[in-house]
């Protein structure tokens, strides 16, 4: 059994990583096809940064607490769950609410920790990888043999971005800002371009631009991404760190038949979700049990330490997941 109160993260008001606060609340109770997951451990990532500001509300009926992933032990199940068991161990893809002793999900929007890896990197996985795996693969239609840049290659997201596209037999280019974090993109087998040193349109078009742009900087890249891309090219973005607005000529996109795309996922329905990790749990959980796709964790916090996991995640110095200890496992 479990208890009825539980130990959680909330924000006590829009506002920097000090509004994040420790609190006690209800234990929630699994609805129909949800199963309720004893969290071990929850990825941080930078939307829930976003929600904490201010500037990124949670969908109607999810939970005001951050965070969008976990994973755990299954401890209750609500009607109509039937491919789940307790005490299965699993990641799952929440709507809100990781940053807590226990929190529910779509059944479905769960998956089991891949052969070979922890709760600890189980944690990391369902964000970034239902994100990666929609905009790059789905989305962005990336092949073997095509050249991919992605853009923030440390991130998370990055680190992701680069292991797949490089499994999938693209020629992988990434953009950081650091010496050190380039030896960290060159190591995942994608080549680095130093952001402060060189520049990326440049480089790609040297290379004969690219099939695929992951953007998540938005702003002043926008334009220079378009540059950046080859005939038929295709940019996805997934954020907008320098903003969402810019001039752009359009000209070019006609001329060079490019297309322009993105999306965001939390927004997204129960039934897309589930669709996803279908194919996440058909095409990619072989190749991390496999172990041509890892996860990278750059630090690890305890719960009541969430205010410094996201100074970590605000100062961009982190190279790959930073992730939170709830219980352990």
């Amino acid at each position: 059994m479990f208890p009825d109160q539980m130990t959680a993260i909330e924000i006590a008001s829009p506002g920097a990583a000090d509004q994040l606060r420790q609190t006690t609340r209800p234990v929630p109770v699994p609805c129909h096809d949800q199963i309720l997951i004893k969290v071990a451990y929850a990825g941080v990532n930078r939307p829930d940064v976003l929600q904490r500001a201010g500037s990124y509300a949670p969908p109607p009926g999810a939970s005001d607490l951050p965070g969008l992933e976990a994973s755990g032990e299954i401890v209750g199940m609500g009607a109509g769950v039937t491919r789940w068991k307790k005490g299965e161990q699993v990641c799952a893809l929440v709507p809100g609410g990781g940053y807590a002793e226990y929190v529910v999900c779509h059944a479905d929007h769960a998956l089991r920790i891949p052969r070979g890896l922890t709760l600890r990197e189980g944690a990391c996985l369902p964000e970034t990888a239902f994100t990666v795996w929609s905009n790059v693969v789905q989305r962005g239609g990336l092949t073997g043999g095509e050249r991919f840049l992605v853009h923030g290659g440390t991130s998370g997201i990055g680190m992701m971005a680069i292991q797949i596209a490089h499994g999938l037999g693209a020629r992988v280019f990434a953009t950081a800002g650091s010496e050190e974090k380039c030896t960290a993109i060159e190591a995942l087998g994608a080549t680095p371009i130093n952001y402060r040193t060189q520049d990326f349109v440049k480089v790609l078009k040297e290379a004969g631009g690219a099939d695929l742009i992951l953007d998540m900087v938005g702003g002043s890249y926008i334009p220079r991404n378009i540059k950046a891309l080859a005939l038929d090219g295709r940019l996805v973005m997934i954020a907008f760190l320098e903003g969402p607005k810019v001039e752009l000529n359009f000209a070019q996109i006609m001329v060079n038949r490019l297309t322009v795309t993105g999306s965001t996922l939390r927004p997204q329905s129960d039934v897309a979700k589930a669709e996803l990790a279908d194919a996440l749990r058909k095409q990619l959980w072989p190749m991390i049990a496999a172990g041509s796709v890892g996860v990278t964790i750059d630090s690890e916090f305890a719960l009541a330490e969430a205010a410094d996991a996201h100074r970590r995640m605000e100062s961009s110095d982190h190279i790959g997941k930073i992730v939170l200890q709830v219980a352990g496992g």
